[in-house]
């Protein structure tokens, strides 16, 4: 069927002008109906004609009561579609407008979440910068403590090659005076203690590298994580720019669902929580171990200067020994000296003695021999004969008492050679000890490391 002019658009477009213009059709009774739809049907009545002048016509008309039929009910759908389109239309608005105060307001939220979030981040921005930076100052300060000791270990080279020296040296001394005395044991014990000295230091420099490494590390990690909340933050900073003027912005309608890897708030707090605690850890324990360097440092110059001071006077008492023995052994070579001069005087004498009683037994023995020649009864055992043959025995007797003690003399002159010869000995040795230990071992002892230098100030 055709649609009648205009058709429904044009209906609902101007409802109200074609309800003013046309008025409505009449209704129809019901019980005429049926009588002109079979006077029609059958071609009989006022308005017969035999049905051959429409003929081929009928079937594509409508009834005038049809045609009201339609036009009223077009009516009646266009005046329902406008009153449903006023109310679409009106609930469209308030929809309109509450969806777009719910969007406002979200949008609000949203930016509000934003700024909280980034105070957040922010704080713990802030937490783990001041970290970092105190975390490098650490570093630093280990570092240094670092570098005293490496100092303070390389001075021990020089007081232990003094000490290994000295005891080198003292090993050129000669019997008697090479002795194990106190210096020697004193030497031993400053030797010792500067192994166990380095052996002390060695293994705090590997705990102080160590320690470097753990707050370079977690240094490392809180710099990670700190970089991330830079980017973090100027991600959320610049979101939280974003308006509704923004030029910049486009859909992503993937970007609503969650990450499977995402954290949650708290598992983020709770990251660079744990983050700062273990560093804050590392720093106190950083701060521990520069503070019991600085005290081995402190007592390891100590030890070294209180033991060097005892070996120092050690060797100065040492020196001191030496210096009398010395000096009571050239006393006593002097009076063997002296006395030696005075034996040799004497033996002297006693051979000046002797000789000199050769000319009286001369005399006497040529009497008793010229005597022996009387003749006859001449041969006479006088007085003069007793006298010569006495004063005879008497100059033997002198003369072996005066051999005797010739040979007595000499065995005592020997003995004070010989005296002299090891006191003269014994002072070479000992003018050697004073030697080597004043003018080698102290001397080069004035070379040893000051308190500041053990300490590894310098």
């Amino acid at each position: 069927r055709a649609s009648p002019a205009g058709g429904p658009a044009a209906a609902m477009a101007q409802p109200e002008v074609l309800m003013t213009k046309e008025p409505a059709p009449q209704s129809v009774p019901a019980s005429d109906l049926p009588m002109k739809l079979s006077e029609v049907a059958l071609n009989t009545g006022a308005y017969s004609s035999s049905g051959l002048a429409t003929a081929g016509f009928r079937t594509a008309k409508y009834l005038p009561g049809e045609w009201h039929q339609s036009n009223y009910n077009m009516y009646h759908k266009a005046f329902a579609g406008c009153k449903q389109g006023e109310h679409d239309r009106a609930e469209a608005k308030d929809l309109a407008e509450y969806t777009a105060q719910r969007a406002q307001c979200a949008q609000q939220d949203s930016t509000a979440a934003l700024g909280h979030r980034l105070k957040n981040t922010h704080f713990w921005k802030s937490e783990l910068q001041k970290e970092i930076e105190d975390l490098d100052a650490e570093t630093n300060l280990l570092a240094a403590q670092k570098l005293r000791l490496e100092r303070a270990l390389d001075a021990t080279e020089v007081p232990y090659a003094i000490a290994t020296d000295n005891l080198q040296c003292r090993e050129r001394r000669q019997p008697p005076d090479l002795v194990n005395d106190e210096v020697e044991r004193e030497l031993l014990k400053e030797a010792e203690l500067i192994r166990n000295i380095q052996e002390l230091l060695k293994r705090t420099l590997m705990q102080a590298s160590n320690q470097m490494q753990l707050n370079r590390d977690h240094k490392e990690i809180c710099e990670r994580d700190w970089s991330d909340k830079v980017e973090t933050y100027n991600i959320d900073d610049k979101c939280g720019r974003y308006n509704n003027q923004s030029t910049n912005v486009q859909f992503h309608p993937n970007s609503v669902k969650f990450e499977e890897s995402a954290s949650t708030p708290e598992t983020w707090a709770k990251f660079t929580h744990d983050n700062i605690y273990r560093a804050e850890r590392e720093k106190l324990a950083s701060g521990n171990l520069r503070v019991l360097i600085d005290n081995i440092l402190h007592d390891v110059s100590e030890d070294l200067r209180r033991q060097c001071d005892t070996v120092n006077e050690a060797f100065a008492k040492r020196c001191e020994e030496l210096e009398d023995t010395k000096h009571k052994l050239e006393y006593h070579l002097k009076n063997v000296l002296r006395e030696i001069g005075d034996q040799e005087a004497n033996i002297a004498a006693l051979k000046q003695a002797i000789k000199d009683k050769e000319a009286p037994m001369k005399v006497a023995q040529t009497r008793l021999y010229d005597r022996s020649f009387r003749p006859n009864v001449e041969l006479c055992r006088d007085e003069a004969q007793l006298s010569l043959i006495s004063e005879v025995e008497e100059l033997t007797e002198s003369i072996a008492a005066l051999k005797k003690k010739l040979m007595e003399s000499e065995q005592t002159l020997r003995n004070l050679e010989d005296t002299r010869m090891d006191l003269e000995k014994d002072i070479a040795v000992k003018k050697n000890s004073i030697f080597i230990d004043r003018q080698k071992c102290m001397a080069h002892r004035t070379r040893y490391p000051v308190a500041l230098k053990l300490a590894g100030y310098q």
